[in-house]
């Protein structure tokens, strides 16, 4: 059994935010894959379902970000996980748009829901980083990710979404670089090949003489004209024959 949880705020207030990626990732997962309906529990929502052959638990917690790791614990010992079957998806900053990574343990790089989390069930966890890019400065950084996604950001976000969505049986079978391929499918698909012209296929841009015109007709050789070597009398004899 596995443990995906969403960071996010609660509420329609926040639901477009930076921060709430989390919250729209278990979303769309459990739209696609037909989980059970929401639910409240452990400070949160949680949804069961199936990936693949894993049973899978998504919970999205109500405790607001920085108290998140309250939500994650009670989830964890209830169902008596270890924290090795968490994996939590959350925005990153660090990361332009559109790109996705994973990370097994470590620090939590100032996120607060991530902080909160290191709190409660310690740092051994697995992470799903998804960029939503920097604004610049440090000191913007609390207004830009409590902000809604621009409408460019629609299309990435709505690839990104959709991919993880595809690949996220492969995560949940810890298949991470299956999963990660399937995000790069719909976020960078490979162009069509155009193939190989036809050898009888005609240039759009070539005049028709060019590859149409029929060939000439050979032409007969020209008749052999015979010399006459009479000399005149002999052609003056000839003539009153």
């Amino acid at each position: 059994m596995k443990l995906f949880v969403g960071l996010g705020n609660p509420g329609s207030k926040y639901a477009q935010n930076r921060h709430n990626i989390g919250f729209m990732a278990l979303d769309e997962f459990a739209r696609d894959h037909g989980f059970a309906p929401w639910r409240s529990k452990f400070q949160g929502q949680v949804s069961e379902g199936r990936l693949g052959s894993e049973k899978v638990i998504l919970l999205k917690p109500e405790t607001f970000m920085n108290m998140s790791g309250q939500s994650v614990g009670e989830a964890m010992r209830f169902y008596k996980l270890d924290s090795t079957d968490v994996t939590v998806f959350h925005d990153e900053i660090d990361l332009a748009p559109a790109k996705v990574r994973l990370k097994s343990g470590g620090g939590h790089a100032g996120h607060n829901g991530l902080r909160s989390i290191h709190q409660h069930i310690g740092p051994h966890y697995d992470r799903v980083r998804l960029g939503v890019g920097h604004p610049g400065h440090k000191d913007r950084v609390p207004g830009y990710v409590l902000s809604d996604f621009a409408k460019a950001d629609q299309n990435w976000l709505d690839d990104v979404l959709r991919g993880m969505s595809d690949g996220v049986a492969y995560l949940a079978n810890d298949e991470g670089p299956k999963f990660l391929n399937a995000v790069a499918l719909r976020v960078n698909p490979p162009r069509p090949s155009t193939g190989t012209k036809k050898s009888n296929q005609q240039e759009p841009d070539a005049k028709p003489d060019q590859k149409t015109a029929a060939p000439k007709p050979k032409q007969d050789p020209a008749p052999e004209v015979e010399t006459d070597t009479r000399s005149a009398l002999q052609k003056l004899a000839d003539k009153f024959r």
